[in-house]
C-alpha cells in the first residue's frame, strides 16, 4: 500500500459569513448531480476507516462509491479506502478541524461526482468542531466506540443532537469495558429522540449488515427522488 498514489488536495476555510446557506446551495447542487453526501463523524480511533471498508465491501457492488477523507495532514487513510477498490482522494483541512460547504464543495470538484452515487466524507476526528459547521451533507453519521464510554452524549450534547444515525462500534470489545448500551442509547434519544443506531463490530462485522441495509434504502430513496 505504500506505492499507492492518492490525489490530495489542500481546502480552504469559506469565507462566507453564512455557511448554512452555502451548505443548502451544495445540497442543490448535488440532488441535481443525483450525488447522495454522507457527513462521517467521530473521535479519532473509533474505527470510522474500518467501519467504512466494512460499509464498502458490502454497497460497493450496488452503487458508484467515492470517499473523501478528511485530516491536518497524511494520507494514510485514503491510501487504506482506495485499496478497497473505490475512488477516494485525501483533504487536507490546512489545521481546521473541520469542514465548512465550500472545503466540501473544494473536496467534491476534485473527487468528481458526474459517476458517483454516494460520496462519503471521513470528516477530521473530534466530536466538537465538525459538529458545527453544515457541510452541506445529506445526512450526518456519528461513530461512538465502546472504549469511549456510554457518557458522550451528555459531554458533546450537540455532536447527537446534529446526528441522524449513530453506529456504535467495537461491540467485540463490550466486555473489557464498563459500557452500558442501553443507558447510552438513553442518552442519545435524549438528544435526538427516534434516531436509528446501529451497534457494530467493524472487527466482526456484527450489525454491518444492519446499518448497511440503512444506509442503502437511504440512498436509493434519495436517488428515485432526485
Amino acid at each position: 500500500m505504500e506505492d499507492l498514489k492518492v490525489k490530495i488536495i489542500e481546502v480552504k476555510e469559506s469565507i462566507l459569513a453564512d455557511n448554512d446557506a452555502d451548505a443548502d446551495v451544495l445540497r442543490e447542487e448535488l440532488k441535481k448531480d443525483k450525488t447522495y453526501y454522507l457527513n462521517l463523524m467521530s473521535s479519532p480511533g473509533s474505527g470510522k476507516t474500518s467501519t467504512l471498508i466494512q460499509t464498502i465491501s458490502r454497497l460497493k457492488d450496488k452503487f458508484r462509491i467515492g470517499v473523501m477523507e478528511a485530516d491536518i495532514d497524511s494520507d494514510v487513510d485514503a491510501k487504506t479506502i482506495a485499496a478497497a477498490g473505490v475512488k477516494s482522494i485525501q483533504i487536507h483541512t490546512g489545521g481546521m478541524c473541520h469542514l465548512d460547504a465550500d472545503m466540501s464543495r473544494q473536496g467534491l470538484k476534485e473527487i468528481g461526482t458526474d459517476d458517483l452515487d454516494l460520496v462519503i466524507l471521513e470528516n477530521v476526528g473530534n466530536l466538537v468542531c465538525p459538529a458545527e459547521f453544515d457541510t452541506g451533507s445529506v445526512k450526518n453519521a456519528v461513530i461512538l466506540s465502546v472504549p469511549e464510554g456510554d457518557d458522550k452524549p451528555l459531554k458533546y450534547p450537540l455532536m447527537f443532537q446534529k446526528a441522524d444515525v449513530v453506529l456504535v462500534n467495537k461491540m467485540d470489545a463490550l466486555e473489557a469495558f464498563d459500557f452500558d448500551l442501553e443507558k447510552l442509547k438513553g442518552y442519545i434519544h435524549m438528544r435526538k429522540p427516534g434516531i436509528p443506531i446501529y451497534p457494530v463490530s467493524a472487527v466482526t462485522g456484527e450489525g454491518m449488515d444492519a446499518w448497511c441495509e440503512w444506509l442503502e434504502n437511504e440512498v436509493a430513496q434519495y436517488l428515485k427522488e432526485a
